[in-house]
């Protein structure tokens, strides 16, 4: 007979196995991976957008830098997708995931085409139905911010649909199904394009709010939505803040508490803004394509030791004239560049790597948003702040001269007008805590008698002008701007505490090279660059200092065009720069040199 305790130990044994331990297994995995995916969604950099993602062909992943290998490790091949697009009045951009490398060597092996879809609407069953495609070369390609590329296609034809997509040349294309509509384009009418953090702030660029020129306007009414976006269509941002400012194209809100004390969070963040309505409940917010970015370098730049002058400018197709502007300031002291492309496609590129490799300290920033100059100035104000004392604000046809000498006691150690004298005077100033900005008169040039452009560049070839000076431009420090970032144009409103310094004509001025040879001046019909101006073409301020006295608004070149704007003779700075700058053998210039 078997014992109490055997028979227990049988039973036991015998008796089913409980679910509970099962149970609690499963429901703490489960919860685990829920954990997971929110803390993912609360810090994750990627934005789900409204339009449909385009994928594109790939390559070996052994052409391509580490991270992108990652990425394809499993495959060998690398997915480009189309995030977001803009309907500008001349093209399409699209903004594309990945790496600029990666669209190049697409572009480099066969090349990509923008893809155009016509659309049948069937009114029975109320969907569009997809119909012919068209393809045609994409017409640019560029490296935007650190997530997205962008690349550039024309307009649509006639009849198809605004949304456009990218496919690796030579590819078939298949007819998935997939139904592509309109109102996934951002209009260039109505859209935030653009995002910068600014300590505590972040600085949202936004175009069509209609917001005035050189006003600040009433902040309540505009609020900062931060997160993943427009997910599945609707709006899902997960933080709000209000505006503490408002500006022209440019909106401030402070950071949600949970960035400001983690700001690496930031990182890839979608941002738009809010506008409240009158006898709204909630703010709408402006459709978006803005991202923020936290540099690991913030820090370290703040620590450097900055650079005492620094210059922005803002460019369109100007790179003949890049090099001597450069040079020539580099001379004066200049010792930073930041260059803002806007949409150039004249090798511009090639002429800063080229400026580069010749230690002249020039940085190339892409800035696709048309008639934007302002906000531009604004960005760059920002960007330069903590690497520059002084930064110039100015166009690469105005070059500062110092047109007489002029005794030491005028301006301290400045007793010259050659090598490192723009530095030396704007270190001089320095020491004069309340001047925030500096401004110059400009003397403006004409064609002086040329007809095609001169060979030793505008420093040498243009040398007549017009008697009366016009609009300052100007030198600041990025520390002393008011926090709105105001700007008109060439100036900014500067903070309570700081005022501007006039610098008299005789000792420095701006030469102005506005009225060149035909050749070169009617480009300017093709778009100006700030927002506040009107177009050459516009039937608007006809009188204004901006445009030429009596052109009209059509690229027709006057009679006598090479006579005109001409009323001084003046070689002063031609004498300065072939005296100072020619080689004393040959008799070239430094910037004739790099172009033999």
């Amino acid at each position: 007979m078997e014992s109490e305790l055997q028979r227990r130990k049988r039973k036991r044994f015998l008796r089913p196995p409980s679910l509970r331990p099962l149970f609690f297994s499963c429901f703490f995995f489960f919860f685990f991976l829920f954990f997971l995916s929110f803390l993912f969604w609360i810090s994750s950099a990627t934005f789900r957008p409204i339009l449909i993602l385009s994928s594109l062909s790939s390559f070996p992943s052994s052409s391509l830098t580490n991270s992108i290998q990652d990425s394809s490790a499993n495959n060998g091949l690398v997915s480009l997708k189309v995030e977001d697009q803009v309907l500008f009045p001349d093209h399409v951009l699209l903004l594309v995931s990945n790496s600029e490398l990666s669209l190049l060597y697409l572009h480099s092996n066969g090349g990509l085409d923008c893809v155009y879809h016509e659309f049948l609407y069937n009114s029975d069953k109320g969907v569009e139905k997809r119909s012919r495609v068209v393809l045609r070369p994409v017409l640019s390609l560029d490296g935007f911010d650190e997530s997205r590329s962008i690349a550039r296609c024309a307009l649509p034809p006639m009849n198809y649909s605004a949304v456009v997509n990218l496919q690796k040349r030579g590819r078939k294309l298949k007819d998935d199904g997939v139904s592509l509509v309109d109102w996934s384009v951002h209009s260039w009418d109505m859209v935030v394009y653009g995002a910068a953090l600014n300590g505590d702030k972040v600085v949202v660029f936004v175009k069509g709010l209609n917001l005035r020129p050189n006003k600040v306007l009433d902040s309540t009414q505009f609020s900062c939505y931060f997160g993943l976006g427009n997910l599945e269509g609707g709006t899902r941002y997960a933080l709000t803040t209000k505006a503490v400012s408002a500006a022209q194209e440019v909106v401030q809100c402070l950071l949600p508490i949970s960035i400001q004390k983690y700001p690496e969070r930031a990182h890839g963040i979608r941002v738009t803004i809010g506008l409240t309505r009158t006898n709204s409940l909630h703010d709408l917010p402006v459709p978006s394509v803005a991202k923020i970015f936290h540099s690991n370098f913030i820090e370290e730049k703040k620590n450097k030791e900055r650079y005492e002058l620094c210059v922005c400018t803002m460019v369109w197709n100007q790179a003949a004239f890049l090099r001597e502007w450069i040079i020539y300031h580099a001379w004066l002291g200049v010792q930073r560049w930041f260059i803002y492309d806007n949409n150039s496609d004249d090798g511009i590129k090639e002429v800063i790597a080229e400026l580069e490799r010749g230690d002249y300290n020039v940085s190339r920033h892409v800035w696709p948003w048309i008639k934007t100059q302002e906000a531009g100035f604004s960005h760059c104000a920002l960007k330069a702040r903590d690497e520059c004392k002084w930064v110039g604000f100015m166009d690469v046809d105005e070059f500062f001269y110092f047109p007489f000498p002029f005794p030491r006691r005028v301006i301290g150690e400045l007793g010259y007008r050659g090598q490192n004298s723009l530095r030396s005077l704007v270190t001089n100033i320095s020491s004069r805590t309340t001047i925030g900005e500096i401004r110059m008169a400009c003397h403006s040039f004409g064609p002086s008698r040329l007809n095609s452009p001169p060979s030793q560049g505008v420093t040498v070839g243009y040398t007549c002008r017009l008697q009366s000076p016009e609009r300052h431009k100007s030198i600041v420090r990025p520390d002393a701007l008011d926090d709105t970032l105001l700007n008109v144009v060439h100036h900014f409103r500067l903070r309570k505490g700081y005022r501007y310094l006039n610098m008299p004509r005789r000792i420095a001025v701006i030469n102005h090279y506005k009225y060149q040879v035909w050749e070169a001046f009617r480009a300017k019909f093709f778009r100006r660059v700030a927002a506040y101006v009107a177009d050459w073409q516009e039937n608007q301020n006809e009188r204004s200092k901006d445009r030429a006295p009596g052109l009209g608004t059509e690229a027709i070149e006057p009679p006598n065009w090479p006579l005109q704007f001409c009323e001084v003779r003046d070689t002063g700075l031609k004498d300065l720069v072939m005296a100072n700058l020619a080689d004393p053998v040959s008799g070239f210039l430094p910037w004739e040199i790099s172009l033999l």
